[in-house]
């Protein structure tokens, strides 16, 4: 029998030198994103930190970690969205489950 939804966690940083608006607008849109889809548990904005080794000549990120419920196939489109997305400088998404 196939999966109908999973429990999945998306970690991503976007670049610390957008604005305070920029930022909130691309946080919604990866959050609308998963709630036409599914169900979004938890977003939680760490804020700016440092990164471990420089992307692109910056120090630091703006880090957001998603919570969310779906069909199996809409994070490979979420991931998919976040790579042609400039302001995303890394991300990654994990099934929560087993």
């Amino acid at each position: 029998m196939a999966k109908v939804n999973g429990n999945y966690e998306v970690l991503y940083v976007l670049n610390p030198t957008l604005g305070e608006e920029e930022t909130a607008a691309l946080v919604a849109r990866f959050k609308e994103l998963a709630e036409g889809r599914g169900t979004v548990t938890e977003v939680d904005e760490w804020g700016k930190r440092r990164l471990a080794y420089p992307i692109n000549d910056l120090e630091e990120g703006y880090y957001v970690l998603m919570t969310f419920s779906a069909d199996p196939a809409f994070p490979a489109e979420l991931d998919r969205l976040m790579r042609i997305n400039v302001s995303v400088m890394r991300s990654m998404i994990v099934s929560k489950e087993g």
